[in-house]
């Protein structure tokens, strides 16, 4: 979800909150007009100690109203378009492309033999990941603005009304559907789930993380990422709009308007909690946890404490995505389609590449030892830092 990330508009969120029960993406997005409410930070030079190099790029399609998010399974490369397009690339090489039928929304999941997809109908779309022919389809109860989840024998499609479904991956057959109460108001968000082992992690809004059961679909244990606060619904929006992080035996997640957390991923016991708004999402390696605020600032914790290390703000309302961990650096991309590097040990700003211009709504996705960006303008770029 890129609304929050890149500043509040109070008045137009309350407006769309109030007559749509959910806030939209080009409602609350400041540079959908592409006059930002809130002026970012000029790019201004760097003392570049790392490059970026382009392995290899391609175009997949734009993403119109959409955040599509590519997924890589070995050294094969899965991305969809708005126009129903999937594509598949074989070490930069595109290996097949078809065209689903129908409009898309929700990016793609694969296990390297079936490739999903979701659409604004809710429809539910597998193909063969050899060579793209269709499989099966089923449908949800709403539209899919997600990128799905697919392991364990499972595709796992969360729907835009936070209902988590899976499905066969043989045959498309239902097996298990998980729904829980909801606040009265949330972000329209394209938060998927993460698959961990015989468990499926959700975020969800009023600031919660589940861990629910793959054999039946239920919850093995529910925690609180943030406590929604304030005197108006609006100021008490605390939804997980990211992606959780599992990092050993810990599972991370972060919530706009609330707070960064780390769980013990087998019990759910909090490890460590910070207050910090993020709609963006964090990583975490061995010795920090990466969080970008909805101000443009990149924060590094302690691990283990959740001390603070360093917090870089020279990227101001840029509309940042996640931060990705790549070793020594920290790769995150902005509104421009810009991609930075931070170093790892201070936040210093260390080197910058630019792809075709358009935003990055998609989180960045770690391909071997680099970073696989996906553009709105439907460029994929795969970047390797030296």
């Amino acid at each position: 979800m890129s609304i929050a990330r890149q500043g509040k508009a109070p008045l137009l969120v309350a407006l769309a909150l109030l007559v749509t029960g959910c806030a939209t993406v080009d409602t609350l997005n400041p540079f959908a007009s592409g006059t930002p409410k809130n002026k970012p930070a000029e790019l201004s030079a760097i003392q570049a100690a790392s490059e970026l190099r382009t392995q290899w790029k391609s175009s997949v399609g734009t993403s119109g109203e959409y955040t599509f998010t590519p997924v890589v399974v070995d050294s094969s490369v899965y991305a969809a378009a708005r126009d129903g397009s999937i594509t598949r690339f074989d070490s930069g090489r595109q290996a097949w492309r078809i065209s689903a039928g129908q409009v898309l929304s929700g990016g793609v999941g694969s296990d390297g033999k079936v490739v999903v997809v979701g659409t604004p109908k809710g429809d539910v779309l597998a193909f063969d990941a050899t060579n793209g022919r269709e499989l099966w389809k089923t449908r949800v109860s709403s539209e899919i603005l997600a990128a799905p989840a697919v392991g364990e024998g499972l595709a796992i499609v969360r729907s835009g009304d936070s209902r988590v479904f899976a499905f066969e991956v043989a045959d498309g057959k239902r097996r298990w559907v998980y729904q829980r109460s909801t606040p009265n108001l949330s972000l329209r968000s394209s938060v998927g789930v993460v698959l961990a082992g015989t468990h499926t992690l959700a975020g969800f809004p009023g600031g919660k993380l589940v861990a629910i059961a793959n054999n039946n679909g239920a919850a093995v244990w529910d925690v609180t990422v943030a406590l929604p606060k304030g005197a108006t619904e609006l100021e008490r929006v605390a939804d997980v709009t990211s992606s959780p992080v599992i990092s050993d035996t810990m599972v991370c997640a972060a919530a706009f308007q609330g707070r960064a957390a780390c769980f013990d991923i087998g019990t759910g016991n909090v490890v460590w909690a910070r207050d910090i708004s993020s709609s963006a999402g964090m990583d975490v390696d061995k010795r920090y946890a990466y969080v970008t605020d909805d101000k443009g600032a990149v924060h590094a914790f302690d691990r283990s404490t959740g001390a603070s290390v360093w917090k870089q703000d020279k990227l101001f309302m840029r509309g940042l995505s996640r931060p990705l961990a790549l070793g020594e650096q920290i790769a995150v991309a902005d509104y421009q389609g810009v991609v930075h590097l931070l170093r790892r040990e201070d936040g210093a700003l260390v080197g910058r590449a630019t792809t075709d211009g358009s935003a990055v709504r998609a989180e960045p996705a770690r391909l071997g030892g680099g970073v696989l960006i996906q553009t709105a303008n439907g460029g994929l770029y795969a970047l390797e830092a030296k």
